[in-house]
């Protein structure tokens, strides 16, 4: 008979056991913490040298083993502080696409006890300039395509620059290979539990993005969540007794980085997980469905994590059958609900694994309930269940907890939570309760612990794994002249769950084109967040009697009038 996740939990997190924990009371509050968590992320990346010469990171024709990233991050770590000055706190922004680099860069500032600072590589160059400012950063590591968005900002603000895999003719921009020498020991830095460790911007509900900071113990705890739901995933199968068969034994872990690094979900779930669980890690250049499925064979990968548009796109290939996939245990991810067809197709598809579910947030360092196998074919709709050292409340309007079943906003608690925003105490105070955290999310508990998240409090689009904020992309249609009123929704899309849409009412003896709107918020905005669907009209947009758009009464609108058009 299957183990069951209580039964599981129970004996993972035992005295003596590899996850178990312990409680404390902090300001008041019970937090529950990890016996054995590492005492910072330094300490970490140094466990991971024990995978000596097995392979950790491939990328295109480069492959490195735990031993040779290791060494990457000592040099760099060294150049960091000899050649850049770079002391404890400081903030070190990285800005470029999933490279080597990326990771070894990440691992070094953290090593010397800097604040990493991920910078997304879609933005543009005025979004760089203003988180470049508002985190005070010394240094940014980026590529040359990011080279061309930051340089302006950075002499502006005198920040540095480091440039990764590429040469320049300016005499202010010093390149990699001219200062991390291999050979090079680690600068010893303490690095304490309640460092800071990292800001992740995240897209403000009121305008500009919020840099998210977390801690080094809430990114080691993250980790550790993460890898006891592996564990408990892992003991549960094997409780199931099998038929005995000839097949071979299964693959060792390898995942497939198939998501931005910048996302919280590239760095935290996937690759911060492949540090402490010595796994492979396969670096694509960019998201091709048929590369993706070529990997998969050649580097018999394990787990695909991705958005569910990838999951779309994995299990849909019309050349699936060409490639050998027996390799695969888990394919799925979060950033979107999967629907429940999709589920079911990866189900059916993925004969050796099955679909996977995971729901977290920058807030959360990307964990939070997950769900999988069985549990999730039982239970297509829900996000699953957390492990022990979170915990997680449905509340009303007024923080006060519901009973099961009742629907709410969704609030966390645990060690993996940030500490708050960067300087924005009020954004803070506003999002972190007594210790809880609130997700802007309305969900539901079953009595089986069993999470669904329901609908979004936020006023937020989710397009392919994206967050996109709308009061962000209605402030920079706000800046065209033509424009009287603008109301920013999201409309279903097949592929990427929601697109981004407006409806827009012009001034008065003004006249402006779709295309041309478009190219004024592009001016401003990553590509992701520029509308797809614009809906001009005449007549003043629908609002309620406190003055707000009535969105879903537009969202309607234009869905049905795209619907007789497409």
């Amino acid at each position: 008979m299957t183990l069951s996740f209580e039964e599981a939990c129970a004996t993972l997190g035992a005295p003596g056991a590899p996850f178990a924990f312990t409680s404390e009371i902090v300001d008041g509050l019970e937090r529950r913490r990890f016996v054995n968590a590492p005492p910072n992320l330094r300490a970490l990346f140094q466990m991971s040298r024990a995978g000596g010469d097995a392979t950790f990171l491939v990328y295109e024709h480069e492959r490195y083993s735990f031993t040779d990233v290791g060494i990457h991050i000592d040099a760099c770590a060294a150049a960091l502080v000899r050649d850049f000055g770079i002391r404890k706190g400081d903030r070190v922004a990285i800005a470029m696409r999933n490279y080597p680099e990326w990771i070894i860069s990440f691992a070094a500032v953290l090593s010397i006890g800097a604040i990493s600072v991920s910078m997304n590589s879609w933005w543009t160059a005025d979004e760089i300039d203003f988180a470049l400012e508002d985190c005070g950063a010394t240094l940014l590591i980026c590529d040359a395509e990011r080279l061309e968005r930051s340089l302006a900002s950075c002499r502006r603000l005198g920040c540095g620059v480091l440039l990764v895999r590429s040469d320049t003719g300016e005499a202010d921009v010093e390149t990699w290979a001219d200062h991390v020498r291999l050979g090079d020991p680690c600068p010893d830095v303490e690095v304490l539990p309640d460092d800071d460790a990292t800001i992740l911007y995240t897209s403000g509900t009121t305008g500009r993005p919020k840099g998210a900071v977390s801690t080094h113990d809430a990114v080691v705890h993250a980790v550790f969540s993460f890898g006891m739901r592996a564990a408990i995933d892992n003991m549960r199968k094997a409780s199931n007794p099998q038929p005995s068969t000839d097949a071979p034994p299964p693959a060792p872990a390898a995942f497939i980085l198939i998501v931005p690094l910048f996302h919280v979900t590239g760095c935290v779930a996937v690759m911060m997980s492949c540090f402490i669980g010595k796994a492979k890690l396969v670096i694509m250049y960019k998201w091709d469905v048929d590369k993706a499925l070529e990997l998969i064979e050649g580097e018999r990968i394990t787990n695909v994590v991705g958005v569910p548009t990838q999951g779309y796109d994995l299990v849909n290939s019309p050349r699936f059958a060409e490639f050998d996939t027996s390799s695969l245990r888990s394919v799925g991810g979060g950033g979107a609900p999967a629907p429940a067809a999709l589920v079911d197709k990866v189900a059916k598809t993925v004969r050796t694994g099955g679909p996977s579910l995971g729901y977290g947030m920058t807030e959360t360092n990307a964990y939070g309930p997950g769900n999988n196998g069985q549990d999730y074919l039982d239970r297509p709709t829900s996000t699953g269940r957390v492990v022990p050292i979170m915990r997680l409340d449905i509340r009303d309007e007024d923080g006060r907890s519901l009973p099961t079943g009742e629907r709410g906003e969704i609030w966390f608690n645990g060690p993996n939570l940030i500490r708050g925003y960067w300087n924005r105490p009020d954004a803070t105070a506003e999002t972190i309760v007594d210790g809880w955290l609130r997700s802007g999310d309305a969900g539901r508990i079953d009595a089986d612990g069993f999470v669904y998240v329901e609908d979004r409090i936020k006023d937020m689009i989710l397009r392919g794994g994206e967050n996109v904020y709308c009061a962000e992309v209605e402030g920079v249609i706000y800046e065209h002249p033509a424009v009287h009123e603008a109301a920013v929704f999201g409309i279903p899309h097949d592929r990427l769950g929601e697109e981004v849409a407006v409806a827009i009412v012009l001034r008065d003896g003004h006249q402006v084109t779709a295309d041309e709107l478009r190219a004024h918020v592009a001016m401003k905005l990553a590509s992701f967040k520029v509308p797809t669907v614009v809906h001009l009209t005449g007549e003043l947009l629908p609002r309620n009697a406190a003055g707000k758009f009535l969105k879903r009464e537009l969202r309607d609108i234009v869905s049905g009038a795209l619907n007789t058009t497409r």
